[in-house]
């Protein structure tokens, strides 16, 4: 089976990380994933800190640090671009899988929407909303039919994620399952993440593998 990790950070761009590409590469390598997505948080503080009042020259550093991951990745382990979204307003996250750099020039506004607004973007655009640690302190749990998905398995050792609560949720209303290391710091455990029979190299597997269900939660706590 491949492992493939589905939430990870990088100190580039979330303010938050502490990892640097190289440390990144080699914990997940060496913990024997193929696959990671960089998922960096994506909301008004982060460009505030990064570049603010300026959304291209965001986007473009946004979507340079998977870059420059990709780069240094280079046969040793698939680089595919995902992020962690927050709207203005709110303190829920969510991951979302399938988006372009292309749609985020096209929508300066995404701060501002909703979550039902942007689920039905989402759809338009063959990409998948996953609603991430909904069960943490100050998380709102949002209607089921506002997302694709929950993220049952967080692995972020800073917090209490209450996945067991997470995955009954998920069980409940028949919505896609994820699992994530969450991955901020050198000293995070490589413990999240999906296995899949066949190694996924592009975004387009790992959302077909989602929506399929062909798949299995890695959760190693």
């Amino acid at each position: 089976m491949f492992k493939t990790e589905l939430h990870c950070h990088s100190n580039d761009i979330s303010q938050c990380a502490r990892v640097n590409t190289t440390e990144i590469i080699d914990t997940f390598v060496n913990a024997g994933y193929s696959t990671l997505v960089l998922a960096n948080h994506l909301n008004q503080y982060t460009m505030d800190a990064v570049c603010p009042n300026d959304w291209v020259g965001f986007v473009d550093k946004y979507y340079g640090a998977y870059e420059k991951l990709k780069n240094e990745a280079e046969g040793k382990l698939n680089i595919l671009f995902g992020a962690e979204l927050r709207f203005n307003g709110s303190n829920n996250d969510y991951l979302v899988f399938g988006l372009t750099k292309e749609f985020l020039y096209e929508h300066p506004d995404i701060f501002d929407l909703h979550a039902e607004k942007f689920h039905n973007l989402a759809k338009e655009n063959n990409m998948l909303f996953i609603q991430a640690h909904p069960f943490r302190n100050w998380m709102m749990v949002i209607e089921p039919a506002m997302v694709d998905g929950v993220e049952v398995f967080n692995g972020h050792f800073g917090h209490d994620s209450r996945n067991d609560i997470a995955n009954m949720w998920a069980e409940k209303y028949g919505l896609i399952k994820t699992s994530g290391t969450d991955f901020h710091y050198i000293t995070s455990p490589a413990n999240g993440g999906i296995l899949t029979e066949n190694e996924i190299y592009e975004m387009s597997q790992l959302v077909e593998a989602l929506k399929s269900g062909n798949y299995k939660l890695n959760m190693d706590c």
